[in-house]
């Protein structure tokens, strides 16, 4: 079969055309979602649970470590909570990875198509920073904690009460990065439903 010069061009245009929709989809990924942005969200998503898994360990141990002070035995204490303060290094490493995938998320967000669904996406963002500054907190507090037990175990200033308090409030400090992986998880979940995946 021989086809006329306009027929060949027509269907050079259209194998064009169809080539470059191709490489829109591919790059964008299924329903005008940049594949840069859903990169970076499955990366987080393993870097938050990778945060929320580490601080959580810490719970059982401060809790021994509260029990510890009470007893009076101030040398395991200062132990525990000294090894405590070194895993954190790891937590604010992970935050450090964490917020390299939010900026990269971030820079993708005016390409997403669907209003709707950039609004879900904003919302999982915002949620990852309020986990990575619950994380400065929660190591401020964890300082906290050490530098009382030090005093604690030198004779000087600090009391029980102030030990439980800083105790309670690390333990405040994770249920709240909890939440916020939690909220982040679930803001991505509507992010899917409302691009069909």
């Amino acid at each position: 079969m021989f086809w006329s010069r306009k027929t060949k061009i027509i269907l050079g245009f259209v194998a064009v055309v169809a080539a470059g929709y191709a490489v829109v989809r591919w790059t964008q990924g299924m329903g005008g979602v940049p594949q840069g942005f859903t990169t970076a969200r499955m990366q987080g998503a393993i870097i938050a649970q990778n945060i929320v898994n580490l601080s959580n360990q810490s719970t059982a141990d401060l809790l021994k470590v509260n029990e510890l002070d009470k007893a009076g035995d101030y040398t395991e204490a200062l132990s525990l909570t000294t090894n405590l303060v070194a895993q954190s290094q790891e937590i604010r490493d992970q935050a450090v990875a964490l917020s390299a995938q939010i900026g990269d998320m971030t820079k993708a967000l005016s390409d997403i198509s669907d209003f709707n669904a950039r609004q879900a996406a904003l919302e999982s963002i915002s949620n990852r920073l309020a986990l990575i500054n619950q994380l400065i907190s929660y190591s401020a507090d964890l300082s906290q904690l050490l530098d009382v037990l030090r005093s604690r175990f030198t004779g000087a200033d600090g009391t029980s009460v102030k030990v439980t308090a800083l105790v309670n409030q690390i333990n405040t400090d994770v249920n709240a990065i909890n939440n916020f992986n939690s909220q982040a998880g679930q803001a991505m979940d509507r992010f899917d439903n409302i691009v069909g995946k």
